[in-house]
């Protein structure tokens, strides 16, 4: 007799998620007493996992206003309060508030899928209509309900979505949004949005169906297609669960079965009639552990007692197992932020988290696989309960890298890899999945910088040493950086000459000079090449990480020293003396200096001229300062200049000559013009 049991069958991320949850806190609390902790409300729909977890000290309770009793009475016999934790439908806001308000230690076990629905629905903003696809007396839907700030309306059907607004047609026009519970029929749902784009103007529809569900039931209806029975195994108040079962019932005559013991009672006359041969199919709801799976199994075998190969043998070689530290190859089945889906060939759902797909912070699980590609893993744990493998690609990875990285030790061979932490004394560099320790000497990074500036850095090194036995390798940037330097000394020595122009950075300043890194080489620019002008630091013109354009001033290859120049001979203040003035020119200038025989005053930034006290006035002066102090402007006539002694000679006293031959002039005619 064929059998095919749904891959999908069994825990989904979200279940196993929760029910992982509360084992971990079971085994972190060492007290023996009970309960050890509460789960508001059954923390995944299936009445043998609530046992047995309450059974371990993990107690449900129903209400809220319950949990309060319970931990207030707690409280009153001095006793601590016991954690709660969220079952995986979620919970109403309130909820958060109450334990919060009351300090209760709790942690939230919700589905990331259904966090995302309390999320869209609690940020829709005042006059807006929330249309919610799901049972309304499911948890799930309560807790979304509890998330609501704005008018909303639950609907199971595109009918009963129709009859409503037929009813409230002025919310028709309404900014309306649209979800649906992570477990809704998926074909009923397609009908629901065709429906709401008929009826609401204003409407956005967001696809909340968990993608597993919807994996689940396009499987399960394509099994029920080719079966002539299916068995759906699950809780009796599992949505999803319930929803299997009705699309399964669709194509051929289905068994809905909790547990093994279902099938000793009034269905097994159902069973009995299955012919030799027949084809069967076997789904479970997101919530049914695998045991539970292997207890329908051999029920079952007991009752076909197939001569051949029996229903137990047949659902064994589907569950085919897995051990820790195999190594296996799988299929990409689903992509999630945080973890990755695979097949590989056993009953298993196999996952890898990100932490365990790459060592780089950097790369997302969507930058590293896509659906459908086919990688290799080792196994790190199987839970057979939970129906789980966890799988790692890094450390499989990591194997091959190491023994790349070892064959790298010592050669010189330059790896590439990415900064991904700083620790104590150095950084760690990930290469073909490989932590490489990089000394924080061998960083590359001078003692007064941070190491943080690498974090998410790519980096190149080389691997001076290897641990095989401890798998630990030892870096070095600074033997790469130096290298590379090498290289570029070499050539620049092989090209450099006096006159050639280069574009460097300002690597360090002191006081007499700037160094600039050319590439490799460090040229020096005198404080006096810096600036026409005179001053005091170099750091009044450059500071570090000013690019320059320089040139070679000289060269000293003995000792590997060259000198640059920066200062360009259009800004020499003499040569713009030559362009823009000549003797005879009035000029402006600023009284800078003065001494015995006169003041010295500035024509322009760098050239200063000498107004000699015989040319300060008309009258007999003793001293310049007799009639001009520091910083003042005065009007004067360049007289002379000797460029190749850089003198500069102005007057005063020409242009106050000048002034008293106008004035004479001008009173001469003045005379002429009364006496006519």
């Amino acid at each position: 007799m064929p059998l095919t049991v749904a891959k999908t069958a069994g825990f989904c991320f979200g279940v196993r998620r929760a029910v992982d949850t509360v084992y971990e806190q079971l085994e972190r609390i060492s007290s023996t007493s009970s309960p050890k902790l509460f789960t508001l409300g059954e923390i995944i729909h299936n009445a043998q996992v609530v046992e047995e977890l309450d059974s371990l000290g993990a107690v449900a309770v129903d209400s809220l206003e319950k949990l309060l009793e319970l931990e207030e009475q707690l409280s009153q016999q001095n006793c601590p309060y016991i954690p709660v934790i969220i079952r995986s439908h979620g919970v109403p806001k309130k909820v958060y508030e109450a334990l919060d308000s009351r300090s209760i230690p709790y942690i939230d076990a919700t589905c990331p899928n259904v966090k995302r629905i309390q999320k869209i629905v609690e940020e829709q903003p005042e006059g807006t209509l929330v249309l919610i696809a799901g049972d309304a007396v499911h948890p799930e839907i309560q807790g979304i309900i509890g998330h609501c700030n704005v008018t909303f309306v639950t609907f199971t059907s595109a009918k009963e979505l129709a009859e409503f607004t037929e009813n409230h047609a002025n919310l028709s026009k309404m900014n309306s949004v649209m979800v649906a519970q992570t477990t809704f029929n998926t074909s009923e749902w397609q009908k629901c949005v065709e429906t709401a784009k008929n009826l609401y103007t204003n409407l956005k529809i967001f696809d909340t169906i968990c993608k597993a569900t919807l994996m689940r039931q396009t499987e399960a209806a394509q099994l029920a297609e080719v079966s002539d029975i299916m068995i759906v195994i699950g809780g009796r108040h599992s949505s999803n669960t319930q929803k299997l079962s009705d699309i399964c019932s669709r194509f051929t005559k289905t068994i809905w079965v909790e547990t093994a013991r279902e099938l000793l009672s009034g269905q097994a006359d159902v069973v009995c009639q299955i012919d030799a041969g027949s084809r069967v199919g076997v789904t479970a709801g997101a919530s049914t552990p695998v045991r539970i799976i292997k207890e329908v199994q051999k029920t079952m075998s007991e009752i076909l007692k197939e001569e051949e190969m029996s229903f137990e043998e047949m659902l064994n070689q589907s569950f085919k197992s897995t051990y820790t530290g195999e190594k296996v190859k799988g299929i990409v089945t689903g992509i999630a932020p945080n973890e990755i889906t695979v097949d590989i060939g056993t009953k298993h759902t196999g996952y890898v988290p990100l932490s365990e797909l790459t060592n780089d912070p950097s790369l997302s699980t969507e930058d590293i696989v896509k659906k459908g590609d086919e990688i290799e893993l080792v196994v790190l744990r199987v839970n057979d309960v939970e129906g789980t493998v966890m799988l790692s690609k890094k450390r499989l990875d990591a194997q091959a890298g190491f023994e790349k990285v070892m064959a790298a030790a010592g050669t010189g061979e330059v790896l590439s890899g990415t900064v991904t932490d700083v620790v104590k004394g150095g950084i760690l560099a990930v290469t073909e999945g490989v932590k490489v320790f990089i000394p924080a000497s061998l960083s590359g990074v001078s003692k007064n910088e941070p190491l943080e500036q690498l974090l998410k850095q790519k980096v190149d090194f080389v691997i001076r040493e290897v641990n095989e036995k401890r798998h630990r390798a030892v870096g070095s940037i600074k033997d790469v950086l130096k290298e590379q330097k090498k290289v570029l000394e070499d050539k620049f020595w092989s090209e450099v000459e006096v006159g050639k122009r280069y574009q460097g950075v300002v690597k360090s300043i002191t006081s007499y000079g700037a160094f600039v890194d050319l590439g490799g080489v460090d040229g020096m620019v005198h404080i006096s090449e810096l600036s026409w002008l005179r001053i005091k630091h170099p750091s009044d013109v450059v500071k570090v990480g000013d690019v320059l354009d320089v040139y070679v001033k000289d060269i000293d290859v003995e000792n590997k020293k060259i000198s640059l120049g920066y200062k360009k001979t259009e800004d020499n203040p003499w040569e713009v003396l030559k362009r823009d003035y000549e003797v005879g020119s009035v000029v402006t200038a600023k009284v800078v200096s003065m001494t015995a025989f006169g003041a010295f005053a500035q024509i322009i930034p760098g050239v200063d001229g000498l107004i000699h006290i015989s040319q300060i006035s008309n009258e007999r002066i003793n001293k310049p300062q007799d009639v001009l102090t520091i910083g003042q402007e005065v009007q004067v006539q360049i007289t002379d200049i000797d460029f190749e002694k850089k003198r500069v000679s102005l007057s005063m006293k020409a242009l106050l000559e000048d002034n008293a031959q106008e004035e004479a002039a001008e009173a001469s005619e003045e005379t002429t013009e009364v006496n006519e």
